[in-house]
């Protein structure tokens, strides 16, 4: 039922966003349109501006569906990382020490087998659990690539 709510809210704010582009579209037509050099200008630099969240959007649901399909092919390999038995702060983390710890155990995983990208994607995952964003993009898009090689 939660992943049915996440979709339909994901699906509600791309034909939100993709409402807003097409009305930025016409505002910035209706600019150029205009002919005053500053209209267009501004015009131009506002159509601009919904092709970059249109790339971005795209990517970013591309990025997500990847993921999604890593997650789904990794636990039905029975290779999810398992964090409920993790020690958690109230807020519902889990504790640094523990989620260091299981990084470094899935980090020898991975030295142990480089060129594998379910260990790449777990790798990803405990960077997450660490708190380590950037990283574990990094490392999630790594075994993207990886699985898609394939």
């Amino acid at each position: 039922m939660k992943t049915l709510r996440t979709q339909l809210l994901i699906g509600f704010f791309c034909i939100a966003l993709l409402f807003y582009f097409a009305t930025l579209g016409k505002m910035a037509v209706a600019m150029i349109a205009d002919g005053r050099a500053a209209a267009v200008g501004l015009g131009i630099a506002v159509l601009i501006m919904p092709l970059i969240g249109l790339w971005a959007t795209v990517a970013t649901l591309r990025a997500g569906l990847a993921h999604q399909r890593l997650a789904r092919l990794a636990g039905e390999a029975g290779m999810e990382l398992d964090v409920e038995s993790l020690p958690r702060r109230a807020s519902g983390r889990i504790e640094r020490a523990a989620a260091d710890e299981l990084f470094e155990t899935v980090r020898a995983e991975l030295d142990a087998d480089p060129g594998n990208w379910m260990r790449w994607y777990r790798v990803a995952r405990a960077y997450d659990y660490a708190g380590d964003r950037s990283r574990a993009r990094e490392a999630m898009r790594r075994a993207v690539e990886l699985q898609e090689q394939r």
